[in-house]
């Protein structure tokens, strides 16, 4: 019988941690429940996908991954200046915004992107576009639960 595997387009059930360099969990499936996931789909970053792939059923892998392999170096040209008037728009006229908020805009063609909130005032607001991640190496570690 042969031995079901990761591969490129495979579903997958699994257990997964992200974790940072002091030990604290960023996301941890283990306590939870597992997540279910299509490789290839976009729904994991490459990175994972890769220590992913190979696996079996009831196998663990971990890995620890440098910002250039998983979520990139920060940047500082994503901290940007947005206006009062550009925050506000679409919005609720009664929105409260605080710093550490993360805000969600919409970009041309559909798609949105988050920022979070470093201070506000009345002309506008600064916002880190980098993600939460850039900059730090993480250790992802995942068990795969079941190949579907």
């Amino acid at each position: 019988m042969t031995k079901l595997t990761v591969l490129p387009n495979s579903y997958l059930t699994l257990n997964y941690r992200l974790t940072l360099p002091n030990g604290e969990d960023y996301i941890n499936t283990f306590i939870d429940r597992p997540a279910t996931v299509l490789m290839g789909s976009g729904q994991f970053a490459p990175c994972f996908e890769k220590v992913l792939l190979g696996l079996g059923v009831g196998e663990k892998k971990s890995a620890l991954l440098a910002p250039e392999e998983s979520f990139g170096e920060r940047k500082e040209d994503l901290v940007q200046w947005v206006s009062l008037k550009a925050l506000k728009e679409g919005r609720d006229d009664d929105v409260k915004f605080n710093p550490g908020d993360v805000i969600e805009f919409n970009a041309p063609g559909g798609a949105q992107y988050a920022g979070v909130l470093q201070s506000i005032n009345e002309e506008g607001a600064w916002f880190d576009f980098n993600h939460p991640l850039a900059g730090r190496p993480v250790t992802f570690e995942a068990e795969i639960v079941a190949i579907l």
